[in-house]
């Protein structure tokens, strides 16, 4: 079920009511219903693969409670063991078997040697990178003896299937949301209308400016040779804004869904494109998952307490793993690659940890905050041309047009013949001035108070978004760019 469309358009108020209204009484039933709404949200898809969150739910449930009473170590070591090999079993077999499959035949092809094998018809389960990370986060925690077991199946199918983030995240950890499966939840009306405002919010960063750029992105990148390098440049800054808002606009609907049932997700974007450096980027960038990374595989590789040889080779290690997690192709892994490499200086020469603090509370960035913004910004949109082509060859063919200084400024976009790009121009506009204005805030749009002035502007942006969503939203609800992954 996507949350751009009709179907959960309809869904949502059902349960919220549900919820609220009649099941508010009874903690226990309360969790049942989020599990079954959740159950029937990812359902929606394919029926079939709730087997396997069922299957993974299962499996970690018991592997908590058995490392729960285990004090021998090798058989921790065991029951962890087999969380990960289930969970990553399911993860690689879906995902990547064909990609090795076909790469194993590849290298044996280069020595002469035919092997006879075929990929797999194999249908990629929606949102499966995801809840597979989130429920590790409880084995790994158990074992680590960060968290205690838990012996509430109900809480535990709600905490690894609950349908805000289920699909395409934040990936929570056991230790911020399962606790809140175990309490009673009271209903905060500044906390859901908060909630009203990020969904909306997500929605016009969805509706309007994703599935629009999408238009311009998918005929330039598709006709890349028939483009001067001024498009191709327009193509690869259109793509960046695509992919944060799509992503971005997805963490703004489950946070905000999830505050009107009263529970808190971990913000996953705080925005990325007004970084000052490559390492401030990242800091900002799908937060779950980069903290995820960090905490389950860079320190326990040592992080950067060892020499700096090691401490590069992790940063190396972390990228080039976060680029495969988005795919089964090498564009990934070489995207992985470039952003190691734009990190890696600024750890040499200490500039990694420079950006800590929010931006000034000033509307105008200084000439040389602006100039560092603009380039990180430029640095990162090359990077994400390696994201979106479907091949590495396709990618560096892209690349040598963008630099075909020739007919640059032939600027032409042959999508604007049957949709007009002037609109998106104003919609990119108010979107950057708004995320700007809000830099700072938990939640865009918040009521602080102030002058009627301020109240009526804030109510005529409200007017404008939903404006903007109902004129740019068209009958077929346009799936999200990480449910692919």
């Amino acid at each position: 079920m996507l949350f751009n469309s009709i179907d959960f358009a309809i869904f949502l108020p059902i349960v919220f009511v549900l919820y609220w209204f009649v099941f508010n009484k009874n903690l226990r039933y309360q969790n049942a219903l989020v599990v079954a709404a959740s159950y029937l949200f990812y359902g929606w898809w394919d029926w079939r693969f709730l087997s396997l969150i069922f299957l993974s739910t299962v499996v970690d449930f018991i592997v908590g409670k058995r490392l729960k009473v285990e004090d021998d170590n090798r058989k921790r070591k065991f029951y962890l063991l087999i969380s990960i090999l289930v969970n990553l079993g399911f993860l690689g077999f879906f995902k990547y078997y064909n990609f090795f499959l076909e790469n194993f035949i590849e290298a044996f092809t280069v020595f002469g040697v035919q092997i006879d094998a075929r990929p797999l018809n194999i249908i990629l389960p929606v949102g499966i990178s995801f809840y597979t990370f989130q429920t590790l986060s409880y084995t790994i925690d158990v074992y680590k003896k960060r968290l205690e077991p838990t012996n509430d199946f109900v809480s535990f199918c709600a905490f690894v299937s609950f349908f805000p983030q289920l699909v395409a995240g934040p990936i929570e950890r056991a230790t911020n949301l399962l606790p809140q499966f175990y309490k009673k939840r009271i209903f905060n009306y500044s906390n859901a209308i908060n909630g009203m405002r990020q969904i909306l919010w997500g929605l016009y960063k969805k509706i309007v400016i994703a599935d629009t750029c999408a238009i311009y992105v998918d005929d330039i990148f598709k006709n890349y040779s028939d483009y001067s390098g001024g498009s191709l440049a327009i193509g690869a800054v259109l793509f960046s804004f695509q992919i944060y808002c799509d992503f971005s606009g997805y963490s703004d609907i489950a946070i905000g869904t999830a505050k009107l049932f009263g529970v808190d997700l971990m913000e996953n974007f705080k925005t990325p494109y007004f970084s000052r450096n490559i390492s401030e980027f990242w800091r900002r960038w799908h937060i779950s998952l980069s903290t995820w990374f960090k905490d389950y595989l860079y320190i326990p590789l040592g992080g950067s307490k060892k020499s700096k040889l090691l401490t590069i080779r992790n940063i190396f290690i972390i990228f080039l793993v976060s680029g495969f997690w988005h795919g089964a192709n090498w564009t990934y892994v070489f995207w992985g690659a470039i952003n190691a490499c734009y990190f890696i200086p600024e750890f040499l020469i200490k500039r990694n940890r420079k950006y800590l603090t929010i931006e000034s509370e000033r509307f105008f960035p200084s000439f040389r905050e602006f100039f560092s913004i603009l380039l990180t910004f430029c640095m990162t949109a090359f990077a994400w041309i390696f994201f979106r082509s479907s091949s590495i060859q396709q990618a560096f063919d892209y690349i040598k047009g963008l630099f075909n200084t020739t007919a640059f400024f032939n600027i032409k976009i042959a999508s604007t013949y049957s949709h007009d790009i002037r609109p998106l121009i104003i919609y990119l506009v108010v979107f950057i001035l708004i995320d700007w204005y809000y830099r700072n805030s938990e939640v865009v749009f918040l009521n602080t108070g102030g002058s009627a002035k301020k109240m009526v502007f804030r109510y005529f942006l409200y007017i404008f978004i939903v404006v903007s969503i109902i004129m740019s939203f068209n009958n077929e609800a346009n799936s999200f760019i990480y449910f692919q992954f």
